[in-house]
């Protein structure tokens, strides 16, 4: 049933370009601007796109966007999907499906998180190297189809080295302050509680988030090399500086970064 699905989409899009991207990128909060440095080949909204889900978030334009970008021929979700829209797991990670299909090697994801420890602060920006999975559902429940991937397949190595070293030297090469750490995926909508914050960050959290790791464990089942970057719009850890968040804040923290996200991103995918 997935896999007939995702070939219905992809049936479609071909109706609409022949375009063969070797990355895909998904644009969360914080990096919807890269659309701008683009050269768009093709777009396609969202809502036309057999079984794709529509996104509800206000910053997420809603198009599959197709061009090069850096010299590298991509595709861009320019907006995600959540579990806290409504949409089951299958439906939210079923745009990773559809890259795979069209072709990617690579996948780089970006998000926006509260950090919960205590060196890291709002706006800076961290490459994902682990995470800790707390939503409740799994992309992969369910019968396993072979042709989409392993019924097991193995997280220990789910971050690609060579792109977050890559990643690393180039934030250092242009003064741009980052760290490493380890994301924790909660199912929001709803912002944590202090004492959930210290708990998070008990149990080995660096940031704290209600996305992107779905989307891990599926690009993970389809045998692709995962990079992550997270733009920080709020400190949540030490406790005593907490301070009450909006998604107001959370967007303009975000475009105030954007420009760091972008030349990180343009600068990876020319070294790969």
């Amino acid at each position: 049933m997935l896999y007939a699905q995702v070939q219905e989409a992809i049936q479609f899009i071909r109706t609409k370009t022949n375009f063969r991207p070797n990355f895909g990128i998904i644009l969360g909060t914080g990096l919807g601007g890269l659309t701008e440095d683009m050269e768009v080949a093709a777009e396609i909204d969202y809502k036309d796109i057999p079984h794709f889900p529509v996104s509800t978030v206000r910053s997420h334009k809603g198009k599959l966007l197709f061009g090069t970008l850096a010299g590298k021929a991509v595709v861009a979700l320019a907006g995600r999907f959540h579990y806290y829209e409504g949409y089951s797991m299958k439906q939210v990670t079923f745009p990773v499906r559809v890259l795979k299909s069209l072709g990617i090697e690579r996948i780089l994801i970006s998000n926006v998180s509260g950090s919960v420890n205590a060196q890291i602060e709002a706006g800076d920006i961290v490459f994902i190297k682990d995470h800790i999975n707390l939503q409740t559902e799994n992309p992969l429940l369910g019968p396993n189809d072979d042709r989409l991937g392993l019924r097991f397949p193995d997280m220990y190595r789910t971050y690609d080295a060579e792109m977050l070293v890559q990643a690393k030297k180039i934030a250092a090469a242009n003064g741009i302050r980052a760290h490493e750490g380890v994301y924790v995926a909660l199912e929001g909508p709803s912002l944590e509680t202090p004492a959930e914050y210290g708990y998070l960050h008990r149990i080995g959290g660096d940031l704290v988030g209600m996305s992107t790791i779905p989307e891990v464990i599926v690009a993970k089942h389809a045998d692709l090399k995962i990079f992550v970057v997270s733009v920080v719009s709020n400190k949540c850890f030490p406790l005593d500086e907490i301070t009450e968040t909006t998604i107001e804040t959370v967007i303009a923290l975000a475009k105030s970064a954007e420009p760091k996200m972008r030349l990180l991103v343009k600068e990876l995918l020319k070294y790969f």
